[in-house]
């Protein structure tokens, strides 16, 4: 039943969009004000009944309906109802609905927010993304159907992965959808600004608004799925270039990048067709990170499946999309008239693109220089976080001062009137640099470097509170929150302390300045899985400080699998994460212990970056 009716609404769904590009494309040509009210109401039809059809998906997880594959293949019927939910959306088909739907929303809410831009610039873009919504329906539907039916009726179902089973990795996706497919909106609205010579500030201030909800929402969704692979993957870290992570990151700095061209279209109406590449480019980057993994060309524990047929068609279907959005810009491209000065703002935002271009460049090659060698040579290679530290940690250094003395320029002409205070934040910035390596000990010449450019940022953006007014106050909180960010991150690198080591029931074993006493274990039963839980004193022989940490070996029946969960203990200055694993025949169990020092100022410093977008989103709303 729940099967007929979800397949039913994906029919109506493609043909509602085939109705909203014919009204669009009828409405160009007329005045007609019933037209554009027909495109209206399919377009609240078509926000409806995508929505309906994904609580369809979701009611036919709660009920266990096993006649839907789906649920068949990703559910259990003893699974916890809070995972029966999200299960809906932690598979690939599931998941592909949730993209048509954001790209549904926003192409509604698009249409009618922005009402006071040309009828025409609207309409293409409307046309555009619901081009984008049918190529995606038209293969979830005949590829990765959510509502396909199984026969005969299975009585049980296969269960969950269960390390998709945890509240973090629940809600990572939607956060990370909405950051991902939002960028669709303003992929749309750049091409039809460009069809329709829609290319002044105006533009800049219709898509700034979806700029910031998709940068904000896709900071978040890094963040959260950042602390879920630090305590369920057992890597204990807080990023590690792994290349589905590496997917997420590519077109968040394509969107950084994007956010600050934005304030000179704005301001001076120039960098429109850069404006226009990374619109382009962002929305590209994030289909393209669909596409490593969903075909199985990445080995990853977050991939989804290894299905070539999916891979071709979103291969085919990135291929078009880039041959259009290409064409259409080296038909409409006109040469910039407005020159730069080389000592102005707009000079400093430039400096920041060719930063994240740097980035953005490095990671993609890094992610896909393995695909390729083991394409051509069959020779499997892998890069590892040394390549990235060697060639990005360099860089950054020299980006935050410019990150630091960027937002303080004037427009057009600057006379670098605050000299004198940026070498006072400099000394003090290399004062406590000294002080803090001093204390502790010292260390690579390269390392000094960061702590002093992330505090260098730190003190301007402090400096900058008490001098700006309140409008520029969300750019000073995410300045602020990336100098701290990479602070954190610097020092955490520094001063981390990891044991790896064999222990059994009753030993004690004492390395470097810490003893470890394995007490004993514990066996017990949960709703969904056995554990079996040890005890795991740790003595600090330098600061006198003695824990227990208790560490999880979880036993899934439904699919038969095991998993080790980390014991964390945090606090404001240092996490103890300790995770063990058990050594096949054998009665000793590997213990994998780290001290990581500052790692929920990491966690903090990025939530307050997604912060400071939030801000900017309501002040853009404020001042618009």
């Amino acid at each position: 039943m729940l099967s007929n009716i979800g397949n039913f609404l994906l029919f109506l769904n493609i043909l509602l969009s085939c109705l909203a590009i014919y009204f669009s494309v009828s409405c160009l040509k007329t005045t007609n004000d019933l037209v554009l009210k027909k495109i209206y109401q399919t377009s609240l039809l078509q926000c409806t009944t995508i929505l309906i059809s994904f609580f369809t998906l979701v009611a036919a997880f709660i009920i266990s309906d096993f006649s839907v594959i789906n649920v068949y293949e990703n559910s259990h019927s003893q699974k916890p109802l809070f995972y029966k939910i999200s299960g809906t959306w932690g598979n690939h088909e599931g998941s592909l609905l949730l993209w048509v739907i954001i790209l549904t929303v926003f192409s509604y809410l698009f249409l009618i927010l922005n009402k006071n831009h040309p009828k025409n610039y609207r309409l293409y873009t409307l046309v555009i993304q619901n081009l984008l919504i049918l190529g995606f329906l038209i293969f979830i539907l005949f590829n990765s159907n959510p509502f396909s039916f199984v026969s005969p009726l299975p009585n049980e179902g296969l269960g969950l992965n269960p390390i998709l089973q945890d509240p973090a990795l629940a809600i990572h996706p939607p956060l990370l959808y909405v950051g991902f497919v939002g960028s669709s909106i303003y992929f749309s609205a750049a091409m039809a600004s460009m069809i329709t010579n829609y290319s002044d500030k105006l533009f800049a201030k219709s898509i700034k608004t979806w700029v910031l909800i998709s940068w904000s929402f896709q900071t978040l969704g890094i963040l959260v799925g950042s602390i879920w692979a630090y305590y369920e993957l057992g890597w204990g870290g807080f990023w590690f270039w792994d290349p589905v992570e590496n997917a997420s990151l590519l077109p968040w700095f394509a969107m950084t990048a994007l956010l600050h061209s934005l304030l000179v279209l704005e301001k001076r109406n120039a960098l429109y067709f850069w404006t226009i590449i990374l619109c382009l480019l962002t929305f590209i980057l994030s289909v393209t990170g669909t596409f490593l993994v969903r075909s199985g060309i990445l080995n990853s524990v977050h991939t989804f499946a290894n299905d070539p047929t999916r891979g071709i068609y979103i291969l085919m279907y990135l291929s078009l999309m880039i041959l259009a959005s290409v064409y259409i810009l080296f038909t409409r491209y006109k040469p910039a008239s407005i020159e730069i000065n080389s000592n102005s703002k707009e000079t400093f935002v430039l400096v920041n693109n060719w930063f994240m271009m740097f980035y953005l460049i490095t990671v993609l090659l890094g992610t896909l220089y393995p695909i390729f060698t083991d394409a051509m040579t069959n020779n499997k290679i892998s890069v590892g976080p040394p390549f990235y530290n060697s060639v990005i940690i360099p860089v950054v250094v020299l980006f935050l001062f410019f990150m630091a003395i960027g937002p303080n320029v004037k427009w057009i002409k600057n006379k670098f009137i605050n000299f004198k205070i940026y070498l006072l934040i400099f000394l003090a910035a290399v004062l406590l640099n000294f002080i803090i390596f001093s204390f502790f000990k010292s260390y690579s010449v390269i390392s000094n470097l960061i702590v002093i450019s992330s505090l260098f940022l730190i003190f301007s953006s402090i400096f900058d509170i008490f001098k700006k007014s309140s409008y520029n106050f969300p750019r000073v909180i995410s300045h602020l929150s990336f100098g701290f960010l990479i602070l954190f991150i610097g020092l955490n690198h520094n001063f981390s302390i990891e044991k790896d080591f064999n222990l059994k029931v009753g030993e004690t074993k004492q390395i470097d300045n810490f003893k470890f006493y394995l007490k004993d274990l514990k066996l017990t039963q949960d709703t969904n899985y056995k554990t079996i839980t040890g005890q795991l004193k740790v003595n600090d022989l330098f600061t006198k400080e003695e824990r227990i940490l208790k560490p999880e070996i979880r036993i899934y029946d439904n699919p038969k699998t095991l998993t080790y969960e980390a014991s964390i203990q945090s606090n404001f200055l240092r996490d103890y994460y300790l995770s063990m694993s058990n050594i096949d025949r054998s009665e000793y169990y590997n213990i994998k212990f780290q001290k990581k020092p500052l790692m929920i100022w990491i966690w903090i410093s990025v939530a307050t970056l997604s912060l400071g977008g939030f801000l900017s989103l309501i002040r853009h709303a404020k001042y618009n």
